[in-house]
């Protein structure tokens, strides 16, 4: 990577030189601002010409911040501008920049996973990708559906949703899932490995969306079964081949003349954009798929399209021939070249003029307009009940201004052990995850009382220590530095008589302090003998609710993973032949500290790459000590 770097006395003279020795060349361009950050990165047929486009006049709000905060512009020449596009996606997904066009959300979309590296392979619902060895099909935008879908080839296609890299369970006879036909039962050999593999590689297909061909092996099996007088087996395959052709009879929306594409639109709107992929297959609507997307540089409909084709693609591992797009990307034919390359087969990027495939992109146009216009307006709602959230806490508390910023305590602890805090922050009555601590209380054996004494003193040694500093001074915390409008207290009168006297400079500076007890939820306030009782539909309840909850989920989040350190130190770390590596492999393969203590011995001995001698040796050594 290159940094174009000129020494000058200003920074627009600074960035005027550096853009003026960018190369007239394709490749890829990244904005920093002063503190290092990647605000935006972008690909261009012409480094020079394209980062000259970002300084010309603008009349879009989010684009002149943009430019208001580059420091510097690095650059990385590429052979093509499909290569640029590639090495695009790669810094996006490396730095995340703000004003680039990102999914919501976009760790936790659903895939469906098959263990194909195991001998009878389990199908199942998971939020990660990581695995080589497994096949992977998504993302999905909807949970539920993937769900819906996994029951659906549970039905037509039985495979085991046992745990464990070997199916079955220790008592040695068939689950119930064998009686109410949604399993084979390989466990007790009613299934061979082949047997087995066949239904594994129609689900493959039925998720890739080869129908025709589904239909034609199912048909073929069937007669097969029949004519070697098998009619229970050609029974089964008929009832399968009934429940493919009434499914794909329901979902087909064109002739199989479309054959397999996916058409995608996009609908964008200030810093909101709605992206819907339609997957036809065979001219079978296989799924829809909608994705709400953040849009901070409020760039125009083409170029959201542009970088979520490259967003989605570079996620999902199927990726058809033809992609139905909008008429006006920029580089279509580069977008083409960049995914035939992940493909390793040709891809056709075009939109759609005219018959069914037009019909379809317009299907999708008008679902992604509705999707961003109900969650605009269900934004605006959330928007409004936090804004009367915020007045009424105002006019219930006597607070001077509206509380924009919210702090909330709270302390975990079991027994004596592992006693933790955290403190969240409400902005504007939403979550500012940025600005959430956590704090390991030192004395483990004091009370809950001591414990908040404890941690609301820190706080405001941090605020001393950080309000004197500069915000580009190495180590600065923008989080501890903020003076709140108001801090609450998990807890009663207790817990609240032992923060105030910690929080006194925060008082002197008028920044109201309560508790909120969760029993009746009475809000109790300094200086006031009886609680405030706030009604249980007010809005301002609702975000003390919300404040104290989320403090409670997030102090409990550390609690339990310090916990499992802790158990995993005293378990683990004693086990004879458990090294770094084992250890891992045996908090992989059970999940928990807990889940391990509980197994037995035919469980330890099943966890792959684990010796046999080793695993016996561990059983023994943990019954032994209890």
């Amino acid at each position: 990577m290159s940094t174009v770097t000129v020494e000058r006395p200003g920074r627009s003279q600074r960035i005027s030189d550096q853009r003026r020795s960018l190369p007239d060349g394709p490749g890829v361009y990244l904005f920093r601002d002063h503190k290092g950050k990647v605000l935006y990165v972008g690909k261009a047929k012409s480094l020079r010409k394209r980062v000259s486009s970002h300084f010309s006049k603008s009349h879009v709000r989010a684009a002149d911040d943009m430019v208001e905060q580059i420091d510097h512009i690095e650059f990385v020449v590429t052979q093509s501008e499909a290569e640029a596009f590639l090495a695009e996606q790669n810094f996006i997904r490396q730095y995340r920049p703000r004003f680039n066009v990102r999914l919501r959300d976009d760790k936790s979309y659903p895939f469906i996973a098959i263990s194909l590296d195991e001998d009878f392979p389990r199908v199942y619902f998971t939020r990660e990708r990581h695995r080589r060895s497994r096949a992977y099909f998504g993302p999905f935008s909807n949970a539920k559906r993937v769900r819906e879908t996994l029951d659906l080839l549970g039905k037509v296609f039985q495979y085991r949703t046992c745990e464990g890299t070997e199916p079955g369970r220790a008592s040695g006879s068939p689950c119930l899932d064998y009686f109410i036909k949604r399993c084979q039962a390989p466990c007790v050999g009613y299934a061979s490995k082949e047997e087995y593999r066949r239904g594994i590689d129609s689900i493959v297909a039925f998720l890739s969306g080869r129908y025709r061909q589904i239909e034609r092996d199912l048909e073929a099996e069937m007669h097969d079964a029949a004519d070697a007088q098998e009619f229970e087996q050609a029974a089964l395959l008929r009832n399968r081949l009934k429940a493919v052709r009434s499914l794909l009879e329901r979902q087909r929306i064109a002739n199989e003349g479309v054959g397999t594409l996916d058409a995608i639109a996009v609908a964008a709107e200030g810093g909101d954009a709605n992206a819907q992929v339609f997957q036809v297959r065979d001219g079978v609507l296989a799924d829809r798929q909608s994705f709400y997307l953040e849009n901070a540089g409020e760039r125009p409909e083409s170029e959201v399209a542009e970088e979520f084709i490259l967003q989605y693609y570079a996620t999902s591992p199927a990726i058809p021939p033809q992609v139905m797009v909008p008429p006006d990307l920029e580089a279509p034919d580069a977008l083409a070249a960049a995914l035939a390359e992940r493909r390793g087969a040709a891809v056709e990027i075009r939109h759609a003029e005219r018959g069914d495939k037009r019909r379809i992109f317009e299907l999708a146009l008008r679902n992604a307009r509705l999707a961003l216009d109900q969650d605009r307006l269900r934004s605006e709602h959330r928007r409004s009940q936090r804004i009367e959230g915020l007045e009424g806490l105002q006019e219930a508390l006597g607070i001077d201004v509206v509380p924009m910023r919210i702090e909330c305590f709270d302390i975990s602890n079991l027994g004596e052990t592992h006693t933790v805090a955290s403190m969240v922050v409400l902005e504007g009555g939403a979550p500012k995850k940025s600005d959430y601590r956590r704090f390991g209380i030192r004395d483990a054996a004091q009370d809950d009382f001591a414990a908040m004494n404890e941690v609301l003193t820190r706080r405001m040694d941090q605020y001393a220590d950080h309000r004197e500093r500069s915000p580009h001074e190495r180590g600065y915390d923008a989080s501890f530095a903020a003076v709140p409008a108001l801090i609450v207290i998990d807890g009663g009168k207790g817990q609240l008589s032992s923060g105030l006297e910690a929080l006194q400079e925060f008082r002197d500076l008028g920044v109201r302090v309560v508790s909120l007890a969760k029993r009746i939820e009475e809000v109790f306030v300094p200086g006031r003998s009886d609680p405030l009782l706030l009604p249980t539909d007010s809005p301002a309840l609702h975000l003390l609710q919300r404040a104290r909850d989320e403090a409670h989920r997030f102090a409990l989040d550390f609690h339990r993973g310090r916990r499992d350190r802790a158990m995993t130190r005293s378990v683990l770390d004693d086990l004879p032949a458990v090294g770094p590596a084992r250890k891992r492999l045996l908090l992989t393969h059970f999940g928990s500290p807990d889940r391990f203590l509980t197994a037995t011995r035919e469980e330890l001995e099943a966890v792959p790459g684990l010796p046999g001698k080793v695993a016996r040796d561990i059983h023994w050594h943990v019954h032994k000590t209890d």
